[in-house]
């Protein structure tokens, strides 16, 4: 068992014992994604599979949170709010603005990209680093400025 699994199922187990019921019913919800997605790939997932299942329920929970509070629902945005907080706490710590760029000017440098041609290549090489770390969207705009 990877150690980020083990680490949910140790939290959940804490959850129940101390009657953390909010807390105890989104870690449970994590378990079942890492669960479904174990059924789906027909293997035990590592920690670095685990990590883009709970990224995937992150970015499901801020777009929820975007849209809630569109339509004035802050009750749903809070309880959205509430889970996020629970899963970004699984997550790696995120990186910042500098270590992003850096990272995407190495992969860059390394690559030897010219152009928008290499631009799939240097997103692949940025994607393996910051896994989980980063929105892939907000790199991808990045990386366009910087070889564009």
């Amino acid at each position: 068992m990877s150690e980020l699994k083990s680490r949910l199922t140790a939290d959940m187990k804490t959850a129940m014992k101390s009657g953390e019921k909010d807390r105890l019913g989104v870690i449970r919800m994590l378990l079942a994604a890492v669960k479904q997605r174990e059924v789906d790939d027909q293997k035990a997932l590592d920690d670095a599979d685990i990590i883009a299942v709970l990224t995937k329920q992150a970015k499901q929970r801020r777009e929820s949170i975007e849209q809630y509070e569109a339509a004035g629902r802050t009750d749903l945005a809070d309880v959205e709010k509430f889970e996020l907080g629970i899963i970004e706490h699984y997550l790696p710590q995120p990186l910042s603005d500098a270590e992003l760029d850096q990272l995407i000017r190495d992969a860059i440098s390394e690559i030897g990209a010219t152009g928008m041609a290499q631009m799939g290549q240097v997103m692949n090489r940025v994607r393996e680093q910051a896994a989980g770390r980063a929105d892939m969207g907000a790199v991808s705009a990045r990386v366009k400025a910087q070889l564009g």
